[in-house]
């Protein structure tokens, strides 16, 4: 498993990432509990487990440690 925290100008949110059979589930903490996201890549399913965030999904991104999804 993959745990980031990803950062933007307000607040911060920990995301965790993990690899099944070829697919990847991303869970992201939110206020009214975890929301997730699948994909057949890891950037996909972390775009999806933001989607809570809508408005700042974009810096979010931004802060992922791109060298940790290789």
């Amino acid at each position: 498993m993959i745990v980031l925290r990803l950062v933007c100008s307000t607040f911060w949110v920990d995301v965790r990432l993990r690899e099944i059979n070829g697919r990847w589930i991303a869970s992201a903490d939110t206020v009214a509990g975890p929301s997730l996201g699948l994909g057949k890549g890891a950037i996909e399913a972390v775009e999806g487990a933001l989607q809570p965030f809508e408005g700042i999904v974009d810096e979010l991104i931004a802060s992922l440690p791109r060298a940790s999804l290789t």
